[in-house]
């Protein structure tokens, strides 16, 4: 039996307000987290990365030059996370068993979490494989094709953690507590990255 393939989609629509400013766009290290975000992702050798832009789209297709990444908008971005997951979901390749799905603010995102979730997935492809900190199951996840058409369903600000929440019987955890510190404020960015 072929190994299950994964697609991975990075939603980077969201206009950041109570930053300020696109947070997509701050750098750690001296790389943007857009860039550093799909960078991490491709380490897991998706079947495709897409990459889901709405507000400043042109500067954030700047940032992933020379990545390969397929960039798609969310037709209504001010609709929240529903909105940009649908739009990766419609851009991902027919014939992949999941969806790994990402977020740019989370500054002690790294490739060897990435493939941990991803080995777990192969496992068992029906299930879902997420991330575990601040008491919450939540994204990075690879979510399999079954959710997919639920997926479509969800409106509003609502995004992979709801289905997360509901379905948690069908989850595998993987504890990752950095993840909880993520970018939202100014006050954010004040602090170092947890490793």
């Amino acid at each position: 039996m072929a190994e299950p393939r994964h697609a991975a989609i990075l939603l980077a629509a969201g206009a950041s307000t109570r930053l300020g400013h696109a947070k997509q766009l701050v750098e750690i290290d001296g790389e943007a987290l857009l860039r550093r975000a799909a960078r991490a992702l491709l380490t897991t050798r998706p079947a495709a990365l897409v990459v889901v832009l709405g507000h400043e789209a042109e500067a954030m297709r700047a940032v992933l030059a020379g990545v390969d990444a397929h960039c798609v908008l969310a037709r209504d971005p001010a609709e929240g996370l529903s909105a940009s997951l649908r739009a990766g979901l419609a851009a991902l390749p027919a014939d992949v068993d999941g969806a790994l799905v990402a977020l740019t603010d989370q500054p002690a995102l790294e490739a060897a979490h990435l493939a941990v979730l991803c080995a777990t997935w192969r496992s068992d492809p029906a299930r879902a494989v997420a991330s575990a900190y601040a008491a919450v199951l939540g994204v990075p996840a690879i979510l399999p094709r079954g959710w997919f058409d639920e997926i479509g369903r969800l409106r509003g600000d609502v995004g992979a953690r709801s289905l997360l929440r509901t379905r948690t019987a069908e989850v595998v955890a993987i504890d990752a507590p950095a993840l909880a510190q993520d970018l939202d404020t100014p006050g954010d960015l004040a602090r170092p990255p947890c490793r």
